[in-house]
């Protein structure tokens, strides 16, 4: 919808409309000999249509754009934008310092925008044949010491492409930008390398996809990438998990022989804090390295000492907030349903023994992950793509809560269980499994537990 109202100028101004195009083009040196000008063109039959695209933008329709106006509008269009994108608009627009642009001031920046961006079309047209294709992204980001494949140019030129010729001419470059505040060739480079590095609505990826995408750049090695530190975290985690848990319960049960629920939470929920504050920077460079481009790390430790080097220590305690906020109901709930259906189930069927066995305890397990998983995995998600985020050199900082509206805003709520199925395949497994060993060692120790 965006594209319909730019002009091709392929086309005569209707014939009410050729004095006053007349009048419009004398009196813009620019225009002369270019029905542009090298911008947008001032006719009148496409200012009212650039008229039509502000009242579709005008969401409250007070006469101005605002930046929630431009999010709620653009996003009826199928356009998504961060609020710094928006607000980056504004700000470019907004001569009078009201906050918002009215239609004149929104005409001037489609203007001023269209000329940047043309400068950066030519930029990128190596051949200079007016079109942009896949080979001249890789030179212009190779120039900039960006190396990237063959398929993730291509997969760049398919975001812009509308005749599916894996070409971009003018107008589909235009078209694609226009909307979005990025001015220059860094500027678009950083925003190509976050699209294809995070999944958004328009970047769905199943996980069968995904699998092939993994062996397609790395091989099969790729699908154990940062799996040495997942196992180097995941015995001290666990440990130090478990070994509170019995502690806490201690400390804040009743006098009772058999701990009620809420005191199982409250015990489990500490534990599972405890554990991820223990090992967190290790949950960082297992991000890092699984995220990582084939041979863009050496291993473990030098991926510690280039983030120590670029980032700084803090770079180590990224999405720290989240990640606690979301382990502790993770934790205390997986912990609290898995004994309390433990417990339940030998009161009313062990006869003879304490032990449940086996297959009662990994579907005690199951069933307590998925519901710990299902209250926590919004927060987990915010967690995971802040310390990818931070992965992407010269990305800008983003918070929790600004995470948090932008995949509302452009995913919907269910954006926020993106990659859900996956990680049930990896967790309830493994969770169910650690419950197993963790009862036999118990046994085997002589824990008793309550």
């Amino acid at each position: 919808m965006v594209s319909s109202v730019l002009c091709r100028c392929v086309a005569s101004p209707p014939p009410d409309a050729a004095a006053t195009a007349a009048s419009s083009s004398a009196s813009s040196p620019a225009s002369v000999g270019d029905p542009c000008g090298g911008a947008i063109c001032g006719g009148p039959d496409h200012r009212l249509r650039l008229w039509r695209l502000f009242q579709t933008l005008d969401v409250n329709r007070d006469g101005g754009l605002c930046v929630n106006d431009l999010a709620v509008g653009l996003r009826r269009l199928g356009l998504h934008r961060t609020e710094g994108e928006l607000q980056k608009i504004v700000q470019a627009g907004d001569k009078d310092l009201d906050g918002q642009l009215d239609f004149e001031e929104f005409v001037h920046y489609l203007q001023d925008h269209e000329k940047k961006l043309r400068l950066v079309f030519k930029s990128l047209d190596k051949k200079n044949d007016g079109r942009i294709d896949a080979q001249e992204i890789m030179q212009s980001l190779r120039d900039l010491g960006v190396k990237i494949s063959e398929q993730q140019a291509e997969k760049i030129l398919k975001s812009m492409d509308k005749n599916g010729t894996m070409t971009i001419d003018w107008n589909e470059w235009r078209d694609y930008h226009l909307l979005h505040p990025v001015e220059n060739i860094p500027e678009i480079i950083l925003y190509w390398k976050h699209s294809t590095v995070h999944a958004s609505r328009s970047n769905n990826m199943g996980i069968v996809g995904g699998f092939t995408q993994m062996i397609r750049e790395g091989g099969a090695r790729s699908l154990w990438r940062g799996n040495g530190i997942n196992v180097l975290k995941i015995a001290p985690e666990s440990a130090i998990k478990f070994m509170a848990y019995e502690q806490i319960k201690r400390l804040v049960g009743s006098d009772q022989e058999t701990l009620r629920i809420h005191e199982r939470l409250v015990a489990g929920s500490l534990a599972g804090a405890i554990a991820q504050s223990s090992i967190y920077p290790m949950e960082v460079l297992k991000t890092r390295m699984a995220l990582r481009k084939t041979g863009q790390y050496s291993g473990m430790l030098d991926c510690a000492r280039r983030i120590l080097a670029r980032e700084g220590v803090a770079a180590f305690y990224k999405g720290y907030v989240p990640n606690m906020l979301g382990i502790i109901p993770y934790a205390g709930i997986d912990l609290a349903v898995y004994e309390t259906l433990k417990n339940a189930w030998l009161q009313h069927y062990a006869v003879n023994s304490a032990d449940p066995g086996v297959f009662v305890l990994l579907a005690c397990g199951t069933m307590s992950s998925t519901c710990g998983q299902l209250a926590s995995y919004p927060l987990a998600l915010v967690r995971t793509r802040m310390q990818a985020q931070a992965s992407i050199e010269g990305a800008p900082e983003v918070t929790m809560s600004s995470l948090f509206k932008h995949i509302l805003r452009t995913e919907g709520a269910f954006g926020l269980y993106r990659g859900l199925a996956p990680n049930f395949m990896k967790v309830i497994p493994a969770v169910s499994i650690s419950y197993v060993v963790y009862e036999n060692l118990k046994i085997t120790l002589g824990v008793q537990s309550r």
